[in-house]
């Protein structure tokens, strides 16, 4: 008899959650490498582009009015302003992946997490908040990056206290001492999830199966 596939069930909603600088984005991109086969969710900003972002692919870059627009449109899965500029995901390309089993990645702050976790596909979420080894590091690692200024920098170190307060609202918790080994804890997260019992829409049948096997025994 043939197990049940894990590509009957629905697609999970995976929030990955850190204080910036504490390795949420590589995280991210090391877990889609692991399992290509996960989609991440790709936001939409206000902000202007970096040097090296290309739009649709880091973020959906768009003017303000344009992403207001499609918050009173209910066109947004969650959204909210960090640091003067707006964020937040478009909802209808999760649903259709989520439907269509596959899973979705999100790599957002708290507040569109809470968003997420109070929405009508709250049963589908997987929230992970990152912790970073020491406030010191955290520091070391934005500074490391060379990206913002002294002063972007700090506003960060700031607005990183209140992120963190926000912990205990995730169902998982890791603290990324090292990257590798954070990646093993996130995958082993990914894979026991799936394997939930109420992810498995195929088990009621293969049990059916192996009661009339015990039927059809002398």
């Amino acid at each position: 008899m043939d197990r049940p596939t894990q590509e009957a069930r629905r697609g999970l909603l995976i929030i990955l959650s850190s204080p910036s600088g504490a390795g949420k984005s590589t995280l991210a991109r090391r877990l889609m490498a692991w399992d290509p086969g996960i989609r991440f969710s790709v936001s939409a900003t206000t902000r202007a582009p970096r040097p090296g972002e290309v739009d649709g692919r880091e973020y959906h870059f768009r003017s303000r009015p344009a992403f207001e627009a499609m918050v009173a449109n209910g066109e947004m899965l969650e959204h909210a302003e960090v640091f003067g500029h707006l964020y937040g995901s478009p909802a209808a390309p999760v649903e259709a992946a989520l439907a269509a089993g596959q899973d979705t990645l999100f790599d957002i702050d708290w507040q569109g997490g809470q968003q997420i976790r109070d929405s009508a596909l709250r049963a589908d979420v997987v929230s992970i908040f990152l912790l970073p080894p020491s406030i010191a590091e955290l520091e070391s690692r934005l500074r490391a990056r060379g990206q913002d200024s002294d002063e972007i920098i700090e506003g960060r170190m700031a607005k990183s206290e209140a992120e963190i307060s926000h912990w205990a609202e995730y169902d998982y918790v890791l603290i990324n001492r090292d990257l590798d080994q954070c990646e093993d804890e996130l995958r082993t997260i990914l894979t026991a999830e799936r394997l939930r019992r109420t992810r498995q829409p195929g088990l009621a049948g293969f049990v059916k199966g192996l009661n009339a096997e015990f039927e059809g025994r002398p």
